[in-house]
């Protein structure tokens, strides 16, 4: 198997936990997890998404403060 996109592959992996319908299977799948770091990317992603989330509030807060004061 190639190197992944950078990314937590969401719907890769729960289709492979699907289809891991054994003992062999599934510890395939936990070593592929283990290789690609998955746990390291999914919590790179929730980091990156809150950060983009709170710039958003921040920037919606104080636009929505210099629109009041420009009255």
């Amino acid at each position: 198997m190639g190197k992944q996109e950078t990314g937590y592959d969401y719907h890769r992996y729960k289709k492979l936990l699907a289809e891991a319908v054994d003992e062999s299977k599934r510890l395939e799948l936990i070593q592929l997890l283990i290789r690609e770091k998955a746990r390291d990317k999914l919590e790179a992603q929730r980091t990156s998404d809150r950060v983009a989330m709170t710039a958003q509030t921040v920037a919606r807060v104080l636009g929505t403060s210099r629109h009041r004061d420009s009255f």
